[in-house]
């Protein structure tokens, strides 16, 4: 997308009223179109990069799929990392995988590009998160007016692939 165009979504992402509408539109659209063309398209990884997260619920146990965008942490073969942020497009209340993954971080898997990958999560804390936050905040500005809109402070993971035994 034009650099223009990238401006343009990430002033409109930065509102309330997306806030309150994106929500119940991104994440249904995403999940819609990821399962109609079998994990090959995610909608708004046109934008961002994305993942589609799926995590046993905190409570239910029962498997979670949640699409997300995320920022990929380049490495080495299995090195490779991604970082999650729970902005909840600036709404009050952590989005719920966050509480998901809090309660299973080992028990996480991701689609990337279209495969399905282990990862287990890992939430930042510390020195660490402030590196990621202000990278996060140059990958995407808008998370600057989300984090401004709430009380609580946005969570950050970072997913790591892992070993699965068979």
């Amino acid at each position: 997308m034009a650099a223009a165009g990238v401006r343009l979504v990430q002033k409109v992402s930065s509102t309330r009223a997306f806030a309150r509408i994106a929500p119940h539109v991104v994440p249904a659209v995403d999940r819609a179109v990821h399962r109609l063309t079998r994990g090959r398209v995610l909608l708004s990884a046109r934008m961002l990069p994305g993942v589609v997260l799926t995590v046993p619920g905190a409570r239910s146990g029962q498997p979670r799929t949640t699409p997300l965008a995320c920022m990929p942490q380049p490495g080495d073969g299995d090195r490779e990392g991604w970082v999650l942020v729970g902005s909840n497009f600036g709404r009050p209340g952590h989005p719920a995988w966050t509480a998901n993954l809090l309660a299973h971080p080992e028990e996480a898997v991701i689609n990337w590009n279209g495969r399905d990958i282990p990862v287990r999560a890992r939430l930042l804390a510390g020195e660490e998160r402030a590196v990621v936050w202000k990278a996060a905040l140059a990958f995407w500005p808008p998370y600057a007016a989300y984090q401004a809109r709430i009380d609580r402070e946005i969570r950050l993971f970072r997913l790591e692939r892992r070993e699965v035994s068979s």
